[in-house]
């Protein structure tokens, strides 16, 4: 291994239904469609050296989706930004590769909390601050959750550090919040209460769909339409209750060793060269 890359991508439209299993699978398509010097585990069944951080549950959109990949030779992150994204299914978009800085610890390390917006068409925001002030008011809100393993309780209060309500425009159906804001003034059935909720990890994750089911047992909260939720951020928490950017000390490692350092030169495949076609393999 030569080089570790971090990735931040998002998952939009319809391809926030894609599992986490089926993403992984579509990620390292890509890495072999353009031809990135991947590096893979030793070993009788050797498996690209993948490390995915805080996967958000399958039908979550998210705007900060996180995985470092190792390579055998070094590349230029903006190359493989644009390669990677180019061999992905539109709704899965890369949005920034960034090069590992050295002893800046792993990037899981780095994660301890994620901010959601949840928008709830059909709710106004008197019902929805009326639901978050009951939450708030309780120590501990017990709801269940399906796994495999049948019910299983947790606490949906515990780890959610703010929970605010602002009034805002549904976005399902548009892509963009500028063409909701458009449909809301002439229709306001389009205008929702908006959930801007900070969760922090915790075993078993609390996610959005927790939080709401916490807001239905303390009240009589169920509002009239599917609720859209969207990861917004990942980082640690800082003094000030705000997420750090999980890869702000990475970049800034890159940018002062690309102004002290001249450019290093790369092997096969992406590198000091130009980013090889999609299909294209990489030589030796």
């Amino acid at each position: 291994m030569v080089q570790r890359v971090r990735v931040r991508y998002a998952k939009r439209g319809r391809l926030r239904f894609v599992s986490h299993r089926d993403f992984a699978r579509a990620f390292e398509r890509a890495l072999r469609r353009a031809a990135v010097p991947v590096a893979y585990s030793a070993g009788f069944s050797p498996h690209p050296k993948i490390s995915y951080v805080g996967a958000a549950p399958t039908g979550v959109a998210s705007e900060a989706e996180y995985l470092e990949v190792a390579l055998t030779h070094r590349v230029d992150t903006g190359e493989l930004r644009a390669a990677l994204d180019a061999c992905l299914p539109d709704g899965i978009d890369v949005l920034e590769c960034v090069e590992a800085g050295l002893g800046g610890g792993g990037l899981a390390d780095r994660i301890d909390a994620s901010a959601w917006r949840v928008e709830l068409p059909g709710v106004t925001v008197e019902e929805c601050q009326r639901a978050v002030a009951a939450f708030l008011s309780r120590d501990v809100v017990t709801v269940e959750r399906l796994t495999k393993d049948g019910r299983r309780p947790l606490d949906a209060r515990g780890p959610v550090v703010r929970i605010t309500v602002t009034e805002g425009h549904a976005t399902q159906g548009h892509t963009t919040q500028g063409q909701a804001q458009r449909e809301s003034d002439r229709d306001p059935e389009w205008s929702c209460a908006i959930l801007d909720v900070v969760v922090r990890q915790a075993t078993p994750a609390v996610r959005p769909d927790d939080v709401l089911a916490a807001l239905r047992a303390v009240v009589d909260f169920a509002p009239s339409a599917p609720p859209r939720a969207v990861r917004l951020a990942q980082g640690r928490l800082d003094d000030t209750g705000r997420l750090a950017d999980p890869l702000a000390a990475d970049r800034v490692a890159m940018f002062a060793d690309a102004d002290d350092s001249p450019r290093a030169e790369g092997g096969p495949g992406l590198g000091a060269g130009r980013v090889p076609s999609v299909g294209s393999t990489p030589a030796g």
